[in-house]
């Protein structure tokens, strides 16, 4: 038990990867009044949720009072102190992380050092935060306690982001319901390359007549929907021609199942055969 809290626990990650997320450890307590850490820093992320009670956050010379609900952050590198209320002293759980996409991560759901608190979201948290400690207790299996851990830190941060969406100083950019769905057009031929693509049944999947959309997808993109999947496709052919695999494999791999007909639209694209280009990008 630490002397200071009535109730601590804390579980380490077996395999912190450091990647694109990685959670480092977590635990909950229960800190004694007036228990204090910092001014200090840290070189991970943390966050703390409050279950009950409060206490005192300060960060870049901001200072928070946090309460039932709130959770506040603590960034590698900046200067922190919080500590726990006189009366009736703050319970929270908290957990650790690092990873190339955290800061912009937190940034995108609008938490940074100097919005460093998201108010009022409870809900579930104590949930997320136990069943991610729980998946540290896979014992022999650290890969996939990390994954477990992981996917649990993301839950938990999705939740904090829709807290904290009525708080954007920036919002969306208005689209048009067609625009949007404009949009999920694009996206889908940008995944969807490589299978055969039906342009009629893209459109009766979001709801368009397939003359419609094509009017306003070359409205938007300046070509009709094959026209920009045929880009896509080419350009790609491009990039795995400057691999060691053969046409056949290339022309699987940009959506064609006929290797001479993938041939002849090369040809159509770039001026040369695939062969000819391979051999003028050596």
């Amino acid at each position: 038990m630490n002397p200071d809290h009535t109730m601590f626990s804390v579980s380490i990650n077996p395999l912190a990867n450091h990647g694109e997320l990685s959670v480092l450890f977590s635990g909950e307590g229960k800190p004694l009044p007036l228990h204090q850490m910092g001014p200090a820093v840290h070189d991970y992320y943390l966050i703390h949720t409050v279950f009950a009670g409060e206490g005192v956050f300060t960060i870049r010379g901001r200072t928070y009072r946090c309460s039932v609900g709130d959770t506040f952050v603590i960034f590698p590198g900046e200067l922190f102190s919080y500590v726990a209320d006189t009366e009736q002293p703050w319970h929270y759980a908290w957990v650790a992380f690092v990873g190339r996409s955290v800061g912009t991560t937190l940034a995108a759901l609008g938490i940074t050092p100097e919005n460093a608190v998201v108010p009022g979201e409870s809900g579930g948290m104590r949930h997320l935060y136990r069943r991610l400690r729980s998946s540290f207790q896979q014992s022999g299996y650290p890969v996939l306690a990390d994954m477990e851990a992981g996917g649990w830190l993301r839950l938990l941060l999705g939740r904090l982001g829709q807290a904290n969406r009525q708080r954007l100083t920036e919002k969306p950019a208005a689209e048009s319901e067609i625009e949007r769905q404009i949009g999920r057009a694009i996206r889908y031929l940008e995944l969807q390359y490589t299978q055969p693509v039906s342009i009629e049944a893209l459109a009766q999947s979001l709801g368009y007549h397939r003359t419609y959309l094509c009017k306003m997808f070359k409205q938007s993109t300046g070509v009709a929907p094959m026209q920009y999947l045929f880009k896509i496709r080419m350009e790609r052919a491009k990039q795995l021609l400057g691999t060691s695999m053969t046409i056949d494999q290339v022309a699987s791999s940009v959506g064609f199942n006929d290797a001479l007909y993938f041939s002849k639209q090369f040809r159509k694209w770039c001026g040369m055969a695939p062969s000819a280009y391979r051999r003028a990008e050596v």
